[in-house]
């Protein structure tokens, strides 16, 4: 049976709650289906602000699943646990084809990130056909190669601001894709391990010179998988810096005062 996000049982503490991994935070969550053009349905879930305007929706494109990578990776999981109260912000996480989580196991089969490309534009497509606002493309190791092979050609690139790329191994993407960006002129927010075990700061800086809007972030002590509150944390605040207009510097409460629930793993 696949897991019904709507089965968090919140309750309002007596003080403020500190927020923790497991700490989830008030939203309109629903689990959501994605049809890809050769015929693929993908599951996945949409967390949108309980209520007012979503200022942003962040359509996260999941590290390899051939290594344990899914919807819910523990940086994404975070995202639609918080952002969409403490930021109003909008988080779609799906499985890509092949990918099994609690959610559910999606059609198809793995292809390497080349069949993936249209799991991409049917992430979007449904983005938009939501009509959800100030959409950017947030990919992790993996899902990073699947945004910049894919993210500034259309169909997809008239349709979304820019990318944030988390722990890029530059393995599948290559030059050519980064020049591509380079022309869209999108933004491109690069956030590199200190002790990435693929590309480290240093050298991230000279592939990614190819793309001039591109900002490279080091992040001194961090590891390709973000492990670690302090770690995921930045990435969120990372996140909301870029997406939000005026969010420049943002840091994101650390309680919260209203209702809460605990996830369970």
């Amino acid at each position: 049976m696949s897991f019904d996000p709507a089965s968090y049982v919140f309750s309002q503490p007596s003080a403020p709650t500190a927020i923790r991994a497991s700490t989830v935070l008030p939203a309109r969550r629903e689990n959501v289906e994605l049809r890809t053009s050769d015929g693929h349905r993908l599951v996945g879930e949409l967390a949108l602000p309980e209520s007012g305007a979503v200022k942003a929706t962040l359509i996260t494109l999941h590290p390899l699943p051939t290594h344990g990578g899914f919807m819910d990776s523990h940086v994404y999981r975070k995202a639609s646990y918080r952002l969409p109260a403490l930021a109003g912000i909008a988080v779609l996480r799906f499985n890509t084809r092949g990918t099994g989580s609690p959610r559910g196991t999606s059609d198809g089969a793995f292809e390497e990130g080349i069949g993936e490309r249209l799991d991409v534009e049917a992430a979007v497509r449904f983005a938009v056909d939501r009509g959800l606002p100030n959409r950017w493309l947030v990919g992790w190791s993996f899902g990073t190669e699947l945004a910049l092979m894919y993210g500034a050609a259309e169909p997809v690139a008239s349709e979304v601001e820019g990318a944030i790329l988390l722990s890029p191994p530059l393995h599948r993407a290559t030059d050519v894709h980064l020049k591509e960006w380079a022309s869209a002129g999108k933004p491109l927010k690069v956030l590199v391990p200190e002790h990435d075990d693929y590309l480290q700061p240093a050298e991230a800086a000279e592939r990614f010179a190819l793309v001039p809007q591109a900002r490279v972030v080091g992040v001194d002590g961090a590891k390709h998988l973000w492990v670690g509150e302090k770690y995921a944390g930045r990435v969120l605040n990372e996140i909301v810096d870029e997406v939000l207009p005026g969010g420049a510097g943002t840091e994101l409460p650390q309680e919260w005062a209203g209702p809460v629930a605990t996830a369970h793993a």
